[in-house]
């Protein structure tokens, strides 16, 4: 199988380029997770880096994180492996930019919002569809507060509802909505970051960020321990996962 990630430089070295490579449905699965988080790592120290341009093959960026490592038996592990990746992305050393088109769902809203300004398309639809399956959204829980207003973040957090790229644009969570993301994100770092001096920005991410850093690293262990030892405890957040596999309706008991 081929890899589920792509990467390069581009710019004369000034940006790193990410690839989701698993098209349709881009998930962020273990594998994607690990691809992912060792690019980060490869290229941290890598001189002269002034941002990175994650964006995908095919039609959606992502349909979200693999609900099979959602299961009891796998969740653990896999919210280990996708928190870590959260870290490394808020607290790399330039921004990285996203450009999305058609889908970005659950985990992999996820990781757009662990970057920095996200650029989409006018098809471009946004959302965080937990609820829907019995549980909830922990990263997302942490980053949203930091794109726009609580109420809004709740709204998605609780709703599990779709934004298209008008309205993600309107609250905050998009930065431009353009009809070739990539370009955009690529024309925004040549004529904003590029001319920049790399160790200027590598101590600009830091100041900017300090008090997310801190924050995020916090609350990520918060929300991870209330997702294992208390909602896949419930009945209901096993039951929708279990329905979301069979393709059926979740009975829910609440309890």
């Amino acid at each position: 199988m081929a890899a589920p990630l792509k990467d390069w430089l581009d710019l004369d070295g000034a940006v790193l380029r990410l690839r989701l490579a698993r098209p349709k449905a881009n998930i962020v699965d273990a594998e994607m997770i690990a691809a992912l988080h060792g690019a980060l790592v490869a290229y941290a120290a890598k001189p002269g880096l002034r941002a990175v341009l994650l964006d995908h093959e095919g039609p959606h960026f992502s349909f979200g994180a693999s609900v099979e490592e959602h299961l009891p038996a796998q969740c653990a592990q896999m919210l280990a492996s996708l928190h870590a990746l959260i870290v490394a992305m808020v607290e790399f050393p330039v921004t990285i930019l996203t450009a999305v088109k058609g889908q970005c769902l659950g985990g992999g809203l996820e990781v757009a919002l662990a970057g920095g300004p996200i650029f989409a398309a006018p098809d471009a639809q946004f959302a965080q569809p937990e609820m829907k399956l019995g549980v909830f959204a922990p990263a997302a829980s942490v980053l949203l507060p930091y794109r726009m207003s609580l109420i809004a973040a709740e709204d998605l957090l609780y709703s599990g509802r779709s934004l298209d790229a008008k309205a993600a644009h309107a609250i905050g969570l998009v930065h431009t909505v353009a009809d070739d993301p990539e370009i955009a994100a690529l024309a925004y770092a040549q004529h904003h970051l590029a001319d920049k001096s790399a160790a200027a920005l590598a101590c600009a991410m830091p100041a900017a960020r300090g008090p997310m850093r801190h924050d995020v690293r916090r609350r990520l262990a918060e929300v991870e321990a209330l997702y294992l030892q208390r909602l896949m405890k419930t009945r209901d957040a096993n039951e929708g996962l279990v329905a979301f596999m069979a393709k059926r309706k979740p009975q829910w008991e609440h309890r």
